[in-house]
């Protein structure tokens, strides 16, 4: 599995949103060479409890700029983080559950997921909010 790494291509242009997804990177990237490092389960489960954490908090605080600043897409981009909410909280739950680990193909899941997310939605986003804040 490979690091993040962040540079401008990632910014949305919204300096408090960047710092979020920078924060997001690095707990993704501890999470991926825990993961392919073969740490001890509790590890990387308590990494991916973070990650889901601060996931969470994140797509509030996006939620409330968008309220703040009349995002008129506010509504599907609040429906893209319920989905992801709902996938990594399944995914929680299965893994405490069988007392198992994060795989591989699940850390390349929420790579895909975080990288898709922040140039799609996160990007119309940051460029709407950089001209009215």
């Amino acid at each position: 599995m490979k690091a993040l790494n962040w540079d401008k291509t990632l910014s949305v242009e919204v300096p408090e949103i960047d710092e979020d997804h920078r924060r997001l990177v690095e707990l993704y990237n501890l999470l991926s060479e825990a993961v392919a490092g073969a740490e001890a389960a509790e590890y990387i489960n308590a990494i991916a409890e973070e990650l889901i954490a601060c996931t969470v908090w994140h797509f509030r605080h996006e939620e409330r700029l968008m309220l703040k600043y009349g995002y008129e897409a506010r509504r599907e981009h609040k429906d893209e983080h319920e989905e992801l909410i709902v996938s990594v909280v399944g995914l929680q739950q299965r893994l405490r559950k069988a007392g198992k680990s994060v795989s591989p193909e699940e850390v390349a899941f929420l790579e895909r997921w975080l990288m898709e997310h922040i140039y799609g939605a996160d990007m119309k986003m940051g460029a709407y909010l950089s001209t009215v804040m």
